[in-house]
């Protein structure tokens, strides 16, 4: 069976984007991006790949974010 997946490291997917790498190590990554379905870490190792055609699947869609309010009056992302 062929696998079809285009898998990209961070700078890669920085380029193609247009953010930062640190921003999406940072802030993306497992927050909007999810281990097993944006991106791999191949043979269990630190190594993260993204995967480009799930990226651009989800990249243009509103989050489903859960908001839990706090006694401050802000809320807390789930």
């Amino acid at each position: 069976m062929k696998n079809s997946a285009t898998y990209l490291t961070t700078e890669e997917l920085s380029e193609l984007i247009k953010y930062d790498p640190r921003t999406i190590r940072e802030t993306l990554k497992d927050r909007v991006l999810f281990e097993g379905v944006h991106y791999i870490r191949p043979f269990g190792g630190r190594k993260i790949l993204y995967v480009w055609e799930a990226i651009q699947r989800d990249i243009g869609k509103p989050q489903n974010l859960m908001l839990i309010p706090m006694a401050n009056g802000g809320h807390a992302h789930g």
